[in-house]
């Protein structure tokens, strides 16, 4: 049953015309009665139409974009995939940038509800299942487990640490390792990182986390190079494979003579300004078709599947 405001009037202890101000914002309210009718609508799952209530019953044919980071270029060139994907299809975007706040992700989620989205691609996972699953508009997640009834799509990140591994060992390296992000276990760098070590089971991970300055970064880098002498790395992201190759050079390590790199998201941007590095290429076109196809067949109803994994592949380059 959905919930009216008079619904969320009773809960609150306050009157209807109390409730409209506060979604309206309109005169004089205390912060305690602020909280009191929010926590109310929160509770009730209610969704204040922002949307001119003149559309009765149409379609807004808007989507909603959240992202954990969208200056990232991988998430960058997939929202613009996406955007046009979306607008070829009828639909325009609203995009959000959550970074990795879980307050900013559940206020996105609400204004995106109360603006009558048809539905919500997310690749940010900040909040608890339960949250997810009181959305009421379809989602479809990238790259995140957000919820049992949430169909998520990804690239095989699986496979493509493994094949990282495999391409460092072919061609010679004996002392690998892999550099990634601090993250949780359910993230796609996690799963690269499993498969890594599915590969060199003894290969050591060295986590520097996303959140460092880029000084802190550096440092944390040009300690790792120094202690280990890896003669071969995969790096969980393109941009941090970059800065490592810069950081090696810094050591006098040459690439590939001394060191053997391999990135991975494999960007249109990476292979027209920085061909020489390796990667592993993500197909970010077909990602964002798929999300687009999976998305408008849960807007219809019509019956999807839970995971949907697509293929990597290697992009050589002159640091391997």
């Amino acid at each position: 049953m959905v919930a009216k405001l008079t619904d969320v009037a009773e809960l609150a202890g306050v009157s209807p015309t109390t409730v409209s101000r506060v979604i309206n914002n309109k005169g004089y309210l205390s912060e305690k009665t602020k909280q009191k009718v929010q926590e109310a609508m929160r509770t009730l799952g209610y969704k204040p139409n922002n949307l001119a209530r003149g559309l009765q019953g149409k379609s807004a044919q808007l989507i909603g974009l959240i992202f954990p980071n969208i200056s990232n270029i991988f998430y960058s060139e997939l929202i613009g995939y996406l955007e046009i994907e979306l607008f070829k299809r009828g639909y325009k975007t609203i995009i959000c940038n959550s970074e990795n706040d879980p307050t900013k992700e559940r206020e996105y989620i609400e204004m995106l509800e109360a603006n009558q989205v048809d539905g919500i691609i997310s690749s940010s996972h900040n909040l608890g299942i339960d949250d997810y699953e009181r959305v009421s508009a379809p989602i479809i997640a990238f790259d995140r487990n957000l919820a049992p009834n949430v169909p998520v799509v990804a690239s095989d990140n699986f496979e493509g640490g493994k094949l990282a591994a495999r391409t460092l060992q072919k061609n010679g390296c004996e002392n690998i390792i892999m550099i990634t992000g601090q993250d949780n276990t359910d993230s796609p760098t996690e799963l690269r990182a499993l498969g890594f070590s599915f590969q060199i089971p003894h290969g050591e991970i060295f986590k520097v986390p996303n959140n460092l300055s880029a000084i802190r970064r550096e440092m944390e880098i040009k300690s790792i190079l120094a202690s280990n002498r890896p003669d071969g790395i995969f790096v969980s992201d393109d941009l941090t494979a970059i800065l490592t190759m810069k950081i090696a050079k810094q050591l006098d390590m040459n690439i590939p003579d001394d060191l053997k790199i391999i990135g991975y998201d494999g960007t249109s941007f990476i292979e027209s300004y920085f061909p020489q590095l390796t990667t592993i290429r993500q197909p970010i076109d077909e990602i964002a078709s798929l999300l687009v196809d999976i998305l408008l067949k849960r807007i219809k109803g019509e019956k999807t599947n839970k995971d949907y994994i697509l293929p990597i592949s290697l992009i050589p380059g002159g640091s391997i």
